[in-house]
């Protein structure tokens, strides 16, 4: 018993990382900034489609919302490529069938301009996100601590950062294929 409880001592010992096959030395912040992006996106998948729900949209899904709440952004228009590029979507068809389900619902509407199809949200669709944003500033907000929100920023830097370092990786794993 006591050579499992010093191997459970010994595993406790070290950083927290949900990968510790693919450490390597000298990187594990790497590892725990992956295993710690796992857990904040799912809590904050779990917490956007609580929020929408909340709000009156309980079939909305998680790239729905983020599409949603993309084209309510500035108040302009948007074209299904630069919805993909802003949000960083690859793969056009996921953002095109949440597009039609947007639209089926009512919640935004397109309008055909030469060639390119334009996206805006409906009154309804706005309604819906003013709603979430209710529900966000009176259950998200105050639970942020005023320590965590200074450091949002520089949070916010580092999470672009490393979009680019890991958009880059992916263009060099695509050629090895």
């Amino acid at each position: 018993m006591s050579d499992k409880l010093s191997q459970l001592e010994s595993d406790l010992s070290g950083p927290l990382v949900a990968s510790a096959h693919l450490v390597v030395e000298g990187q594990v912040p790497a590892s725990e900034f992956e295993f710690g992006m796992i857990l904040t996106w799912n809590a904050f998948s779990r917490w956007a489609t609580s929020c929408m729900s909340a709000a009156g949209a309980p079939d909305l899904g998680m790239v729905d919302i983020t599409v949603l709440n993309h084209i309510c952004h500035r108040g302009k228009q948007k074209k299904l490529a630069d919805i993909c590029f802003t949000l960083n979507f690859g793969d056009t068809h996921i953002v095109s069938y949440s597009l039609r389900k947007l639209s089926a619902s009512q919640l935004i509407t397109s309008k055909k301009i030469g060639k390119e199809v334009f996206y805006s949200p409906t009154k309804k669709g706005l309604g819906l996100v003013e709603r979430y944003v209710v529900v966000r500033n009176k259950c998200l907000v105050p639970s942020i601590d005023q320590n965590v929100v200074e450091k949002l920023g520089a949070t916010a830097r580092t999470l672009r950062e490393m979009s680019g370092t890991y958009d880059q990786a992916a263009r060099a794993a695509s050629s090895l294929v």
